[in-house]
């Protein structure tokens, strides 16, 4: 389920070449070089998740806002592999790219920022992009509303969802996004420093060895300890395993973002680490298909399924990290446009996806059909939703978090000589070979 450098949201992912110092004047503004490969795997990420979100009309197993009669098993196991590392990988992605942003940003300037693409995208998200998502899942339920203007009234009670009509849904990525940003603040600014030079060098020399690997502890703890009493969902209060758990490859995003020397360790050991990947998928699975994958509890079973769990997030974002830093560090014109329009897409894909599937699932026909028939739907209406009605405008621009188009300057005027000495503004024009003016 930012950018952008610091998420879906923000900036094109960069890296820069000097530390700004600090000072009266606040941090430099130091040449930065544009980071593709992130770009490619935020954009391929978000990709993924409208296959995702469209495989969950039709999963079995697992409860969703709507459901198609007929389920599928096997988009259930497409579902449940995406699930060990899609947020994993879009939450590390976007602490690297707040180390970047706050290398040529000020805390004032990175906070406004925050606000500007997160808080407001938010905000539009929840009171007009998500409750056609409520409005649909509520007429599945059996209710009716005279219009959707009749229903649309009650989001504006505030009553959470589900007993109300007030939802972020999938913008849960957002706020949390947002929270991090704000909490880590006090902390990363002091890792911009020396002690952030001692991490980093402590963090260089653990991934020479089998250390690459230390990160999946933390995120096994976390989610042993509180997987338990706060498995979700996303509204922050019953959340709080994985909004640790996201926040943590948010950090490490941060640790290793301009550290050459880690990157240098993930793109050499990318199959190992891939290889590694796949046995824990295996090990996963070998537990679910024989029934013996324990529940969260605290014991030392569900504690070791958890930190397997982990330990398989944390392999395949650096697998993923790997493959694209060594295959994807270039730039075309699809990512250009796609790098751009990747944040709104995002705001956009489920609310589609589940107005279109309420249709499908109406429709007697093959679950697998279905499934490609409605995911292919819903790129397109996606896609042209924001050329056409996100892309072109300022006020849009702003809604969705994008920055403003830039206006190219009128040409200035060339000064004229006249008989009588007098000048006047022509508009510019080129010059014309062997001509002297």
């Amino acid at each position: 389920m930012t950018t952008p450098s610091t998420s879906l949201a923000a900036d094109p992912l960069r890296r820069t070449d000097v530390r700004p110092p600090t000072g009266p004047g606040g941090p430099a503004r130091p040449r930065r070089e544009r980071r593709h490969d992130l770009d490619w795997l935020r954009v391929l990420a978000v990709l993924l998740l409208l296959y995702f979100h469209t495989a969950m009309l039709f999963v079995a197993e697992w409860g969703w806002h709507i459901k198609n009669p007929e389920t599928s098993p096997l988009l259930l196991e497409f579902n449940h592999f995406l699930s060990g590392f899609r947020m994993a990988l879009l939450f590390l992605i976007s602490g690297i790219g707040t180390g970047f942003a706050l290398g040529y940003r000020s805390p004032g300037e990175y906070l406004r920022e925050r606000g500007k693409r997160l808080l407001v995208p938010l905000v539009f998200g929840v009171f007009v992009v998500v409750p056609p998502q409520i409005y649909v899942e509520r007429l599945v339920q059996g209710e009716t509303f005279a219009s959707y203007l009749d229903f649309y009234a009650s989001v504006f009670a505030l009553r959470p969802y589900p007993a109300g009509n007030t939802s972020w849904h999938h913008l849960w990525f957002v706020f949390y996004l947002f929270g991090y940003s704000l909490v880590a603040l006090p902390l990363f600014l002091r890792l911009r420093g020396e002690a952030g030079d001692r991490v980093r060098a402590a963090l260089g020399r653990a991934f020479r060895g089998p250390g690459i690997l230390l990160p999946a502890v933390p995120l096994g703890l976390t989610l042993a300890l509180l997987r338990p009493v706060a498995p979700g969902p996303q509204n922050v209060i019953d959340d709080a395993a994985y909004l640790l758990y996201y926040f943590l490859f948010f950090v490490f995003g941060f640790l290793i973002g301009d550290d050459g020397a880690a990157w240098d360790r993930i793109v050499d050991r990318r199959r190992t680490i891939l290889g590694l990947a796949l046995l824990a998928t295996t090990a996963i699975n070998a537990l679910r298909w024989n029934g013996a994958a324990p529940p969260a509890a605290y014991t030392p079973e569900s504690a070791l399924y958890l930190s397997l769990r982990a330990l398989n997030a944390w392999c395949w974002v650096l697998a993923i990290l790997g493959y694209g830093r060594r295959h994807l560090s270039f730039r075309n014109r699809l990512l250009a446009y796609a790098n751009e329009g990747v944040y709104p897409f995002y705001i956009l894909h489920q609310t589609v996806i589940v107005v279109l599937g309420y249709y499908v699932i109406q429709v007697e026909g093959d679950v697998l059909l279905k499934f490609l028939f409605t995911s292919t739907l819903s790129l397109v209406a996606t896609v042209a939703l924001y050329e056409f009605a996100v892309r072109p405008y300022r006020v849009t621009r702003f809604l969705f978090g994008m920055k403003t188009r830039r206006v190219a300057p009128t040409p200035p005027a060339a000064m004229v000589r006249h008989e009588n000495g007098g000048y006047t503004g022509e508009e510019a024009r080129p010059a014309v070979a062997g001509k002297v003016p």
